[in-house]
């Protein structure tokens, strides 16, 4: 593991939500973007070395509603930098941890990732990302 690459937090409204945040972190959303794989739309925010992404459905079903209508709005997961994440996701898998998504993905912010379970992490969504090479 790397760093901590970044903090997702789940929201209704990304366009209500960025003008909070940039309030909030005193930093300007430096890119929004889909995924369409996953019915998301992101904003991210650099904070040192580490960012922070809101994440918000833009068409059902997505992950972000379910999660929403479970808890609210909210900490929804934490991304770790991994140089190798076919490796690393062997090295964990041998572990005994086990993935949401069984292969690496392509996600938001040139990132491939993947997503640890979290009954598995105590409760707590992680999320491997490394840079797409």
């Amino acid at each position: 593991m790397k760093k901590i690459d970044h903090i997702g937090i789940a929201v209704k409204d990304l366009n209500a939500s960025i003008p909070l945040f940039e309030k909030l972190l005193q930093t300007n959303c430096y890119k929004t973007e889909k995924v369409e794989s996953e019915n998301v739309e992101t904003a991210f925010f650099k904070i040192g070395e580490s960012k922070i992404e809101l994440v918000a459905g833009i068409a059902s079903p997505n992950s972000i509603e379910k999660y929403i209508d479970k808890r609210g709005e909210g900490l929804h997961h934490i991304a770790l930098e991994v140089e190798d994440l076919n490796g690393e996701m062997q090295k964990l898998q041998h572990e005994g941890f086990h993935f949401i998504n069984k292969e690496a993905k392509e996600g938001a912010d040139n990132k491939m990732v993947c997503f640890l379970h979290p009954k598995e992490t105590n409760g707590v969504l992680i999320e491997l990302v490394a840079d797409k090479k």
